[in-house]
């Protein structure tokens, strides 16, 4: 079956059940059907046997088929599907509002402060998700916390009571009618499943997850480049036993304290393709933020990406093709922080990427902030924007009005005069960016690139991307052919050396 490049895509009820018949997970995350004889929602690839035609109804969230009563299918999770990659690319309304609610801001501020990150009314909001999703922002909100509960109740050994309001829950009577709703099971029938192991709670042992991701994952070059740029005291890459690959470990400021987020490598064993997971674990000082944890380290190894369609447009390019087959499910990495991913980017203005990283690592000695108990190689979170705003910086080494650059963004993003959270206008904040001394095309759309999740920069002036155009015998015009993933080019061009 053939689908588009473009996005948003649009699906008639034929395309979805062909989709479904075919058990086509490429579609998972992108709609789910509901089948009304049984009263259960399911992502198109679940495995049971495919429902009549006339028996399904199709939603384009999890949200919006919980809304219309139906219980999540117990087989094929469809609450642990991959996000939908539109709300990478969009840039209106809704695509900003959904990365938000995955953040988990309707949670922390409520309806209203969702809209007002967003600088519409409460009203507009609500109008446009439910015209568009089938659910509001409260209910899309409730689906999210659904899900973390159930991950909390069957992989941790927290008391019930704790999980009700480290999910998001403002009541306990509010998650257990939720819970009910959404998988027709109490809580705590839920948690008793055979086989499940928990720890006493979510601390020495961690929350352990499966990030599920849709098609094939260039798990190899992910980890390359981040072993590559890896900061020493907030990141290390370590070779993990029995040969089963590099386990990708960080630190992380979250909204409700800070955590730790370890990411294994996936390897195929005996020959046998891997799951469409990335295997993870996270240990957080509040469990409360679960979900914006998930959240970051999804942007950080762009999880909710669609390859297929990303092979599809980039490899109707015969310049680009071989790259394209060389590299299945090449992803572009984007970031665990925007304010930590946007003074790296100026860290790294004209200097090696090894370099950069040497830099980096002087800056988070110098002013990271210790953490409260040290973990093998990570000592320290990244320093906080306002720390930088003040700072000497001569620790650096660097020339006077590079640090006044550093000063400047850092004084920038602590006053919100920049921002660089999920819901941003991405066009809005490449131009404050711009409007900086010292940030120029390179350094604004790095940050774009990573920082802001587009998948659609593209770095003329980048010394690699030239070589990799020269190599492929391309030029800086031929990419709007590859829009809207020039983000996966750029990053098949830097390949490209090695593959010519």
């Amino acid at each position: 079956m053939e689908r588009t490049t473009d996005h948003p895509a649009p699906l008639d009820d034929d395309i979805r059940y062909q989709a479904v018949t075919s058990r086509d997970a490429r579609f998972d995350g992108v709609f789910y059907l509901a089948v009304v004889t049984t009263g259960i929602y399911c992502r198109p690839s679940c495995p049971a046997v495919t429902p009549k035609r006339a028996n399904v109804r199709f939603h384009p969230s999890a949200a919006a088929a919980q809304r219309a009563g139906f219980r999540a299918c117990r087989r094929c999770r469809p609450d642990a599907a991959p996000g939908s990659p539109e709300w990478n690319v969009r840039a209106d309304l809704v695509g900003r509002a959904m990365r938000l609610i995955g953040d988990g801001v309707v949670d922390r501020e409520g309806v209203t402060g969702l809209a007002a990150r967003l600088g519409y009314s409460s009203r507009q909001v609500h109008r446009q998700l439910t015209e568009e999703l089938g659910a509001g922002p409260v209910a899309l909100a409730r689906a999210q916390r659904a899900h973390t509960a159930r991950v909390l109740l069957q992989t941790t050994g927290l008391p019930v009571t704790e999980i009700a309001f480290a999910a998001g829950f403002a009541s306990v009577r509010q998650f257990n009618d939720t819970v009910r709703a959404v998988y027709a099971r109490t809580p705590s029938e839920l948690r008793a499943r055979p086989g499940r192991r928990r720890g006493a709670g979510a601390g020495p042992a961690g929350v352990p997850l499966r990030l599920a991701h849709r098609g094939p994952y260039a798990a190899r070059e992910v980890f390359d480049f981040l072993q590559r740029r890896a900061i020493t005291g907030i990141e290390e890459v370590l070779a993990a036993p029995a040969a089963r690959g590099r386990v990708y470990r960080r630190t992380l400021r979250l909204p409700y304290g800070t955590g730790i987020a370890e990411v294994h490598e996936p390897v195929p064993a005996r020959g046998r393709r891997h799951g469409d997971w990335l295997d993870c674990r996270l240990h957080l000082t509040d469990p409360r933020d679960t979900a914006a944890a998930v959240q970051r380290v999804r942007r950080l190894f762009d999880l909710d990406a669609d390859p297929f369609a990303v092979a599809e447009r980039l490899g109707a390019d015969p310049r680009l093709r071989p790259l394209v087959e060389a590299r299945p499910g090449l992803r572009s990495p984007g970031a665990a922080d925007g304010d930590e991913l946007a003074v790296r980017a100026v860290l790294g203005q004209q200097i090696s990427v090894r370099a950069a990283a040497r830099l980096a690592g002087t800056l988070v000695a110098a002013y990271g902030k210790p953490l409260a108990a040290p973990d093998g190689g990570l000592t320290r979170l990244f320093p906080d924007a306002a720390t930088l705003a003040s700072a000497d910086l001569a620790e650096l080494g660097m020339p006077a009005t590079r640090r006044r650059t550093l000063r400047t963004l850092a004084a920038a993003l602590a006053d919100g005069t920049v921002r660089l959270d999920a819901g941003v206008d991405r066009d809005e904040t490449e131009r404050a960016l711009l409007g900086l001394p010292g940030i120029g095309p390179w350094t604004a759309g790095y940050i774009r690139m990573r920082a802001l999740g587009d998948p659609d920069v593209f770095l003329p002036g980048d010394a690699g991307v030239r070589h990799g155009l020269a190599a492929v015998g391309a030029t800086a015009g031929d990419a709007d052919a590859w829009r809207p993933w020039r983000s996966y080019a750029l990053h098949h061009l830097w390949h490209a050396p090695k593959d010519s």
